[in-house]
């Protein structure tokens, strides 16, 4: 484990400088917070707001960047403009993740920063991700990866360093909430946001909505699952996502997994 710290850190020293694409999730603020620590001010944290992330992850990656010291600047992405992500082919990501780095490459130009990175780990090598080949198109390092830390390595070291996002939930852009071909629009988007929202407000923290169209996919880790026996609670969910325009409200009994809408792939 210190030996994998000690090479982030190696690793970023060598870049010399770098932009960050921040999130403000578990990974992207441990790679800020290293990065700060190591290189000073000759690192740039930049969020990228966008329909595809609510509003309380952005505002709260935002406060975490501001705490630690990090320059911050905020963009608009507009992935959304682009047929070939808002058609939800199973390469979706990819021509996201080229917008968006295309768009970072040129910000890094502007500032005199040497390098971009992003906060991809080790086991982000082992699922589906198209974006991963827009980032290795674009030259994207990818400092945790590169130093062999996988997301409890990076837990682990969040805890130690007393980051809030330590024990975090993962998080993923909305748009993985929608099976592959059905069309991404903003009131689909705002909907699910409005179902997890009100998830998180009953207490679940990992949680995800997949849409359906008129079905919501219901995703908690296997140890809530029993909750939803409670009459109280199961009216109540039943009746708020019926008036976000859900006909049938489901509970997937497999649990919470990250990238379920690959598993057809």
């Amino acid at each position: 484990m210190t030996d994998k710290l000690s090479q982030l850190r190696h690793i970023l020293h060598e870049m010399g400088s770098v932009l960050i694409a921040y999130s403000g999730g578990v990974d992207s603020t441990f790679l800020l917070k290293v990065a700060v620590d190591t290189l000073g001010d000759k690192v740039v944290a930049v969020t990228a707001r966008s329909l595809t992330y609510p509003e309380w992850e952005y505002q709260e990656g935002r406060e975490i960047a501001n705490a630690l010291g990090a320059r911050h600047i905020t963009i608009v992405s507009e992935e959304l403009d682009i047929p070939e992500f808002s058609d939800n082919p199973p390469r979706r990501c990819y021509y996201c993740k080229k917008e968006l780095f295309t768009k970072l490459l040129q910000i890094a130009h502007q500032e005199g920063l040497e390098c971009v990175a992003d906060g991809s780990n080790l086991d982000d090598e082992d699922d589906f991700r198209p974006g991963r080949d827009a980032a290795r198109e674009l030259g994207i390092r990818s400092p945790l990866s590169e130093a062999g830390l996988t997301k409890d390595d990076i837990r682990v070291y969040s805890k130690q360093l007393c980051l809030p996002t330590w024990n975090k939930p993962s998080f993923a852009c909305l748009a993985s909430r929608f099976p592959y071909g059905d069309k991404i629009t903003p009131s689909k988007l705002h909907r699910v946001a409005k179902a997890e929202d009100f998830l998180h407000t009953l207490g679940f923290g990992q949680v995800r909505v997949r849409d359906h169209q008129d079905i919501a996919r219901i995703e908690v880790i296997p140890d809530d699952i029993e909750r939803f026996c409670e009459e109280d609670l199961r009216i109540q969910v039943t009746e708020r996502l019926r008036k976000l325009g859900y006909n049938y409200i489901t509970l997937d009994l497999f649990g919470y997994r990250s990238g379920s809408m690959n598993e057809i792939l």
